[in-house]
């Protein structure tokens, strides 16, 4: 329990509100670079993420407890990496994380992300510029989805890219059917892998969509580059 707005024990921070810009934001306290969450619950609550890593849930023995019958004992976490904050569901719950209305497993935030865990709304009021948007943070957040990959997911992606590996780089991915018949399976099972992998990398629905997953898993550095000669 917080005893004041000056009681750091608890990660469930009530901030002074002296900070004109971000009102709840204290920036003459000593925990000023330290990124800030405010979740939108009846009564809103703000949080220092000062530590690496920042749970979140309804659970006891979380950092951010969220009373929400939506959000799970152990619903999220929160991860410093160097300048930048991503958010990672961890899984547990059957209403997930969503970052501006997608589920996601990691994605890196940035100050206009909206965050959902569960039914409840949360975002980052206060971040190192360092830490803001950039091709940098583009390459990171492809590099985190990365190291989510299940081995059957990194057979379907090595599926997928082979037309444009083994040829050129301007065909066409493989198709469902290709797909399956080089891994073996069944279309419904590599369907079911392929909606995955729209998750995971953030694929929007729409036209070209096994193309736009390609170009995310060869810029990721998932599988080689696409030849750019014939042969």
């Amino acid at each position: 329990m917080i005893s004041g707005p000056g009681d750091f024990l608890s990660s469930t921070i009530a901030i002074p509100a002296t900070n004109n810009n971000h009102p709840g934001v204290d920036c003459s306290a000593s925990r000023v670079d330290a990124p800030v969450l405010r979740v939108d619950t009846p009564v809103p609550q703000e949080a220092a993420l000062e530590h690496t890593v920042t749970t979140v849930g309804r659970g006891p023995g979380v950092d951010i407890v969220v009373d929400d019958q939506s959000v799970s004992r152990l619903h999220a976490e929160l991860v410093r990496r160097g300048p930048y904050v991503y958010v990672a569901d961890l899984g547990l719950s059957t209403n997930g994380t969503l970052v501006n209305g997608r589920p996601i497993g990691r994605a890196v935030l940035g100050l206009d992300d909206v965050i959902s865990f569960g039914a409840v709304r949360a975002r980052l009021i206060h971040l190192s510029e360092a830490a803001l948007p950039d091709s940098d943070t583009r390459v990171f957040e492809r590099r985190e989805r990365a190291r989510e990959l299940t081995r059957r997911e990194q057979d379907v992606i090595n599926a997928l890219c082979h037309p444009a590996a083994s040829r050129n780089a301007f065909v066409e991915p493989a198709s469902t059917r290709e797909i399956a018949r080089r891994l073996y399976v069944s279309e419904a099972a590599v369907k079911q892998h392929l909606l995955r992998l729209y998750q995971k990398f953030a694929i929007p629905e729409g036209d070209n969509r096994r193309t736009r997953l390609a170009n995310e898993v060869i810029a990721a550095g998932l599988v080689p580059p696409p030849r750019t000669g014939g042969g």
